[in-house]
């Protein structure tokens, strides 16, 4: 492991065994902060991408469309780049890709060049391949765990939502179905209308919240790993051996 990679380890965010902490950590809330903005920033660059990446090949069949494939794998770069960055709120480092590097002349050679180099394909896995199951996991992981954070507030606003049922204005919070109210049948889950009910589902959403941190900071480690192996270069399976050799010997300091 490089000193790059074992420095962004060490600040990347961890699993801590206290749910307090874990809940007060800046870790936490960068990992939150990193999903949802996927919600959005992985939607444009999925548009982004899909659309260069078909424009590029209904048109570059012809000698006209050529240069509109090096644009679209400039594109896929670019987008691809904007990943790479966001990944320093998660792994506590961004990452760099590498590309290769164009050698010979002329409009026919980059274009061999950029479709050929396996690190525009990754680019093309992660933006577009792999967009629907990441924002998907992150939007189901998001909800439940918005949806626990607000409970903790609800002494504050069970009050607030109000139904006209039968001529009679109900106030409280619904958690289930009470078509005809409260007090009647049928009648599904728990209607909050009280303080003391508020504070026990306040309560019991802060201890589900407390716990359902570890799966979303696993959720969104588990989603920077796959990006982290797709937008990096790949490692050199003989990188270790490598650097053992590189490294001065044991009597290196007794022959000089």
């Amino acid at each position: 492991m490089t000193a790059t990679a074992a420095m962004s380890e060490m600040s990347a965010p961890r699993l801590r065994r206290n749910p307090i902490r874990l809940a007060t950590s800046r870790g936490l809330w960068a990992c939150a902060w990193y999903l949802l903005a996927y919600q959005v920033v992985g939607w444009a660059l999925f548009a982004v991408a899909f659309t260069a990446v078909t424009a590029a090949f209904c048109l570059g069949i012809t000698l006209a469309g050529l240069p509109l494939l090096i644009a679209a794998a400039a594109v896929i770069k670019s987008c691809a780049n904007v990943e790479r960055r966001r990944l320093a709120a998660v792994l506590g480092a961004p990452v760099t890709g590498r590309y290769r590097e164009v050698s010979g002349h002329g409009i026919m050679a980059r274009v061999r060049v950029r479709w050929r180099d396996p690190a525009t394909w990754r680019d093309i896995a992660y933006l577009i391949g792999l967009f629907i199951p990441l924002v998907a996991l992150d939007l189901i992981v998001l909800t439940v765990w918005l949806i626990f954070l607000a409970g903790i507030t609800l002494p504050a606003w069970y009050w607030a939502p109000w139904q006209s049922i039968h001529g009679k204005n109900l106030h409280g919070y619904e958690l289930g179905v009470f078509p005809n109210g409260p007090h009647a049948s049928p009648a599904y889950g728990l209607y909050i209308d009280t303080l003391p009910k508020a504070l026990l589902t306040a309560a019991v959403c802060l201890i589900l919240f407390l716990l359902f941190n570890y799966v979303l900071v696993a959720t969104a480690r588990a989603h920077a790993a796959v990006a982290r192996g797709l937008l990096r270069p790949p490692q050199d399976p003989l990188a270790e051996a490598k650097e053992v050799l590189r490294r001065p010997g044991p009597l290196a300091s007794h022959l000089q």
